[in-house]
């Protein structure tokens, strides 16, 4: 076990996304080792070194509570898309998803702490894709329930976000990657998706096979949820998303998998990969061809 100051240890992640000065994220990552350590305190944890590569918000690390129980503990900087995750968590109580003990929030921290997933090994390393396919839209259809009285934000308030950041961003930067006219149309379906849906759901959001992790208390289960209040056919898109290779070769076959899995219209799913494709050619070039093949007629 380390102490958490002392043998201090930074994912890579983390430590790219917020070394720099200019980072939103670097005041609450200079003071990080001072709010592990007092949660480390607080929690009466013993813990192992941080998870490796990590994620760009938060820092992640296993350890062992007062009791002898497997814990790990997550220290998040919140940003509009992580708020609701205690409240997901809480209302998902284990069911698909790992456990939450305890939750503590404070200035720009959210600090979990969570059920340790063992032997923990990440589905995208377990299986082949189209096993993963299987494993996640089973996942997510059990995470899809009716909302919860509570904050947790709606999908509607984040591609709103998505959208305004979109138009911000120098018009040079995705005119190269396509025309204006296509960028419009997949911007305002961004904006209306939405909107318009039939069902509005307790969401994940960010369900992956990298967020998807082997258990003892049930096969796999969830980890790191982003937990939304919208459009249940929205969940078909962060799988897909990952799966880079597939999608780029038929992306119609994929996403039509993946909706027929998951029981939802395969039209609009392809409007919502259309949307998103669009939104995320800007920093991902290679989605603006499959922006392109799947632009609606």
């Amino acid at each position: 076990m380390i102490g958490p100051v002392a043998d201090w240890v930074v994912p890579e992640q983390l430590a790219a996304t917020a070394d720099d000065e200019a980072s939103a994220l670097h005041g609450w990552y200079v003071e990080l080792p001072d709010i592990v350590a007092g949660l480390t305190r607080r929690w009466q944890l013993r813990l192992e070194p941080p998870f490796q590569p990590g994620g760009r918000c938060s820092w992640v690390a296993p350890g062992v509570g007062p009791t002898g129980r497997a814990v790990v503990l997550k220290v998040g900087w919140r940003h509009p898309e992580s708020v609701g995750e205690a409240d997901g968590l809480n209302a998902w109580a284990g069911r698909g998803a790992v456990r939450l003990y305890d939750t503590w929030t404070f200035g720009q921290t959210d600090a979990l702490l969570l059920e340790r997933c063992e032997p923990g090994t990440p589905l995208r390393d377990a299986l082949t894709e189209p096993a993963q396919d299987e494993v996640v839209a089973g996942l997510l259809r059990r995470l899809w329930r009716a909302p919860p009285p509570s904050t947790i934000p709606t999908l509607t308030s984040m591609c709103a976000e998505w959208a305004a950041e979109f138009e911000a961003r120098d018009r040079t930067e995705s005119a190269a990657r396509l025309p204006a006219d296509v960028a419009a149309e997949g911007i305002d379906l961004l904006r209306s998706l939405p909107t318009n849906a039939s069902d509005h759901v307790l969401l994940c959001t960010d369900g992956h096979a990298g967020n998807v992790v082997a258990a003892q208390r049930e096969p796999w289960l969830v980890i790191d949820p982003k937990p939304h209040v919208g459009d249940p056919t929205y969940d078909v898109l962060q799988h897909v998303l990952n799966c880079r290779d597939r999608l780029v070769a038929d992306p119609r076959a994929l996403v039509r998998r993946m909706a027929a899995l998951l029981e939802v219209d395969p039209d609009r799913a392809l409007l919502w990969l259309f949307a998103r494709a669009v939104q995320e050619s800007v920093d991902a070039p290679w989605l603006a061809d499959v922006a392109l093949r799947v632009r609606p007629a």
